[in-house]
């Protein structure tokens, strides 16, 4: 018996098993969710199975009664998640980081504390500088959606959103070339033994290259014109297949645009207006009842003829031809945008959770600092601070100077 518990003694002597210490959270996130009050903005940043996950990873979500309602998402969807639905928005106003599509409206930024985090879109073309002044004041730390890009330096939401707007414009083309709308009775694509449909589409960005690919899928004839020719062959190669292209020759694309069935105007600016490409002239000699869907209608349209148009009223007639001017498509197809958008900003939260806050996540990762505008109040953006004539702060310099 006494050998035994020698032999004990040194068992227990020996270096012992145990369990590795659980790695705690560096960072509980506290995250508000408002209903959008933008006309006719359906989408919502996150879904309910987003919100468990974040759950899950021990942050806290708050969202307004109905602030998923335009994409299908009733709230006790997101209440059985784990979300906490309150039906006064200024208790969303009271978390950490503000999560919305639309940029927030100035009774909206009253209601922000200070040194909150903002994720919006920026939409620099409508912005005034006392909004700015208001998000400066409150110390605000904002980023633009449409500036957010990936670990492949492409801008993630833009893309995500554009693959939706190209494929969905065709798919509002095929509407609009039958007699549902009074359109010229055609299925966009045809049958056999019947010529099938032509479609011009001005732009070989990703919105033109979706389009393009739906309306092949369609059985449509496509003819894409660009004035890069880079572009042009990257459209060709990722489509995979021989498809009509040409750069913008302007006698080339009339002659086009005279005979084809629907244009769709999907050419951008990176600063500024969209080029305006086809003139009134051009337009009153397309086919009477032809279809032209301006995508760019945001940044003022590619076509002379475009004027801002809405979800309620979409269409109009002009030399006899019907046009598509509304500016937020993504929102016709709200459930599957917001699948999209969470997508994208559900990893970033959880990041900023992980990492212990924004500062250390901008400061890893470029994608996410291309996309701050506003650094605690500080303009961090050149093309604000040169447009409300304010003083620019070099991030990096800022994240350095606060580590």
């Amino acid at each position: 018996m006494g050998g035994f518990t020698e032999v004990a003694k040194q068992a227990m002597m020996q270096t012992q098993e145990t369990l590795a210490p659980t790695k705690s959270k560096k960072n509980s996130l506290y995250i508000g969710i408002p209903k959008e009050t933008s006309f006719q903005e359906n989408r919502i940043a996150l879904t309910p199975l987003s919100v468990a996950l974040l759950v899950n990873n021990g942050h806290e979500v708050v969202i307004e009664s109905g602030a998923g309602m335009g994409s299908n998402f009733a709230d006790i969807k997101y209440s059985e998640q784990g979300a906490k639905i309150v039906y006064d928005v200024k208790e969303v106003y009271q978390a950490d980081i503000i999560l919305k599509i639309a940029p927030p409206t100035m009774d909206e930024v009253d209601m922000m504390k200070h040194h909150q985090i903002l994720f919006s879109t920026l939409q620099m073309s409508t912005m005034k500088p006392e909004y700015v002044q208001a998000l400066i004041s409150k110390k605000i730390t904002a980023l633009a959606l449409e500036y957010l890009r990936d670990e492949f330096n492409i801008l993630t939401v833009v893309r995500a959103m554009s693959e939706i707007v190209g494929s969905t414009s065709v798919l509002i083309a095929a509407e609009y070339v039958s007699n549902v709308f009074g359109g010229k009775g055609l299925m966009l694509g045809g049958v056999t033994g019947v010529p099938p449909t032509e479609i011009v589409i001005l732009g070989a960005g990703t919105v033109g290259e979706y389009a393009a690919r739906t309306a092949i899928a369609l059985g449509a004839e496509v003819k894409v014109f660009d004035t890069s020719l880079f572009r042009l062959r990257r459209l060709q190669d990722n489509i995979g297949c021989k498809v009509f292209t040409s750069v913008m020759q302007p006698i080339v694309l009339e002659k086009a645009l005279i005979t084809c069935d629907v244009v769709i105007g999907a050419v951008r600016a990176n600063h500024g207006r969209s080029p305006c490409l086809v003139t009134e002239e051009t337009v009153s000699k397309m086919k009477p009842d032809s279809v032209i869907i301006d995508v760019s209608i945001d940044q003022g349209g590619c076509f002379e003829t475009s004027e801002v148009t809405n979800h309620k009223n979409p269409v109009f007639r002009k030399h006899e031809i019907i046009h598509y001017c509304v500016p937020n498509i993504a929102s016709r197809v709200s459930r599957t945008a917001t699948y999209a958008l969470t997508n994208i900003f559900t990893p970033i939260l959880i990041d900023i959770g992980e990492m212990g806050g924004i500062m250390d996540l901008i400061w890893e990762k470029t994608g996410i600092r291309n996309a701050v505008y506003l650094y605690q109040g500080a303009m961090t953006n050149k093309d604000l601070a040169q447009r409300f004539n304010l003083p620019h702060k070099d991030l990096n310099l800022l994240v350095v100077s606060n580590r």
